[in-house]
């Protein structure tokens, strides 16, 4: 699980993101980050009622990509929010892909030291 430390959790927190953030789309996910002026970095998921109507569903497709981030959490930079948006057609997509979808996206936003290596 993500430490709390590293979660995004306050409305506002996700306003700021979306407001004042940059961002990029690699095939069904969106990331969002903002600077955060804090030492860790913190993030938040947004999976809609569009992409499965079932919860469990969307709340696995959570879950697969928190326990992405927390592995990757020594090789992120610091200080920054980040919010992860999955779109439909996400929920017929296997968890190994989604996290394939979200090592494209560290690499290219440039949020990952260490020359862009992943850890998975």
């Amino acid at each position: 699980m993500l430490p709390a430390k590293n979660r995004l959790s306050k409305k506002k927190d996700f306003q700021r993101v979306f407001k004042k953030g940059r961002g990029t789309k690699e095939d069904l996910l969106i990331f969002k980050w903002a600077p955060n002026n804090l030492q860790v970095s913190r993030f938040g998921f947004a999976v809609s009622k569009k992409v499965s109507k079932k919860a469990v569903l969307r709340n696995k497709i959570k879950r697969k990509l928190r326990e992405k981030i927390r592995k990757e959490l020594p090789l992120l930079k610091k200080g920054i929010d980040g919010v992860v948006i999955v779109n439909p057609g996400a929920a017929k997509k296997g968890g190994q892909e989604m996290v394939g979808i979200l090592n494209k996206i560290f690499s290219k936003t440039g949020l990952i030291k260490n020359n862009g290596k992943s850890s998975l």
